[in-house]
């Protein structure tokens, strides 16, 4: 047993050497290792603040600490990629930058925790639950599991991806955003009906939004689809953060509003508490 290990230790003692081999490099200021340019990048992104979403070329070059040639080039660049965007006088950055931060979320041990909370969920509910992030304007789904009850479940998989306005998962993840980066998604889509129930109204699109923000849930009612609804509530983290959404849906024809409202719900909320608790 002691022979067995021997192996998985000695990979243990080389990564850590590895580890405090970076870190010493890093408080000698090991410049050759680093690419600067990239740190002044990182610079111009957070000259942006929510009481700044828009800036000229010379308050980005001043709250970055950069010369305004410096900045132009940065800033240039970050509308080439669509990181950016500009009216010819200002800039602000783009909810395409969300996906950066999303993408770490999806992978992050936060679905591993929700993973068995979830299925004992769908055990008990009888109906498919998910988890999901928010990737610019749509919601990308990071974790499925479908009812072991029914045969017929929801057409969604992991990589699935739905317009995040039609969705209660859109728009508690939506609410989790500042008012105005909320408002920035919705205008960077282009909402369509997708049934006769689809809202595709800007305004009556952030009032669904700001009343997810409010209660701390969303139910959609055959929005995206004709015969599903679907309930959803936000995952945060430290401080408050939404770092992604669990969702349940079922078909019309199991699931009634007013289920959903009251027993789905409770369970819901019950099982997004127990996955916040592990992840804080």
């Amino acid at each position: 047993m002691e022979h067995d290990k021997a192996p998985r230790r000695h990979e243990e003692e080389a990564t850590s050497l590895l580890a405090e081999e970076l870190e010493t490099d890093l408080r000698a200021g090991a410049d050759r290792e680093l690419v600067h340019s990239v740190l002044r990048l990182f610079e111009v992104l957070k000259a942006f603040r929510r009481e700044r979403p828009r800036m000229t070329l010379s308050e980005v070059a001043e709250y970055a600490g950069l010369t305004r040639a410096s900045a132009r080039r940065f800033l240039l660049t970050l509308v080439h990629a669509g990181y950016a965007e500009t009216d010819g006088k200002r800039f602000a950055l783009t909810p395409r930058l969300l996906e950066l931060g999303h993408a770490v979320m999806a992978g992050s041990s936060v679905w591993d925790v929700a993973r068995p909370v979830l299925e004992a969920l769908s055990e008990k509910l009888g109906e498919s639950c998910y988890g999901a992030v928010l990737d610019g304007a749509e919601v990308l789904y990071v974790l499925h599991i479908p009812s072991s009850r029914h045969l017929i479940n929801v057409d969604l998989r992991v990589g699935s991806r739905t317009p995040a306005y039609c969705t209660s998962v859109g728009r508690v993840l939506l609410a989790g955003l500042t008012p105005a980066a909320a408002e920035r998604v919705l205008a960077a889509g282009k909402p369509e009906s997708r049934t006769p129930k689809t809202v595709t109204a800007k305004g009556k699109l952030l009032d669904a939004v700001e009343q997810a923000r409010r209660q701390g849930w969303s139910i959609v009612d055959e929005e995206l689809e004709l015969g599903l609804r679907s309930l959803s509530v936000p995952l945060r983290g430290r401080g408050g953060v939404t770092v992604g959404a669990i969702n349940v849906c079922g078909p019309t024809s199991r699931v009634s509003l007013e289920e959903l409202r009251t027993r789905f719900l409770g369970e819901l909320l019950e099982a997004a508490s127990r996955i916040q608790a592990a992840i804080e």
